[in-house]
C-alpha cells in the first residue's frame, strides 16, 4: 500500500530531526501494519506499508498510530489530517513507479539537488515484490 498523510494545517514543521524520530517510534509501536520506505516532507509524509495481520484496517491502524505519535511527541507536535490517501499496489511496476515518485519529491520541491541528499527518509522494513 502506498500512503500519503498531510499535515492538518499548512505547515513546514514536519521535516526536522525531532519530528522525524517521533513518527518512527509510533510506527514501531503501531505494529499491526509494517512500514517500508518512507519520506517525511515539510508538510506531508509518503510511505509504503503492508498489514502484519488481518485484524486491523488501514484506517484503524492510522488512528492508533496517530494516538501513539501524539503521546510520544506531546502537544507541540504538528498534527496530521485524520485520513490519508492510500493506494493499493497490485504489481511490482506500480511499486517502482511510486517509489521513484516518492524519492524524487524533495528534489521536485526544491529542497535538495539529489534524492539521497534528503535526510528525512528511510526504510523500516524490507518488502519483497
Amino acid at each position: 500500500m502506498f500512503l500519503t498523510v498531510c499535515a492538518l494545517r499548512p505547515s513546514r514543521d514536519l521535516a526536522n530531526f525531532y519530528v522525524h524520530e517521533t513518527p518512527l517510534q509510533a510506527f514501531r509501536e503501531a505494529d499491526a501494519w509494517l512500514v517500508g520506505t518512507y519520506v517525511l516532507m515539510p508538510d506531508h509524509i509518503h510511505l509504503f506499508c503492508t498489514t502484519a495481520n488481518d485484524g486491523y484496517t488501514i484506517e484503524e491502524w492510522m488512528a492508533f498510530r496517530k494516538r501513539c505519535y501524539r503521546r510520544i511527541g506531546g502537544p507541540e507536535m504538528p498534527c496530521f489530517q485524520s485520513r490519508g490517501f492510500h493506494h493499493r499496489l497490485r504489481r511490482e511496476e506500480n511499486y517502482q513507479e511510486k517509489s521513484e515518485y516518492m524519492r524524487a519529491n524533495p528534489v521536485r520541491a526544491g529542497l535538495v539537488a539529489r534524492p539521497d541528499d534528503w535526510e528525512f527518509q528511510g526504510k523500516l522494513n524490507e518488502f519483497i515484490w
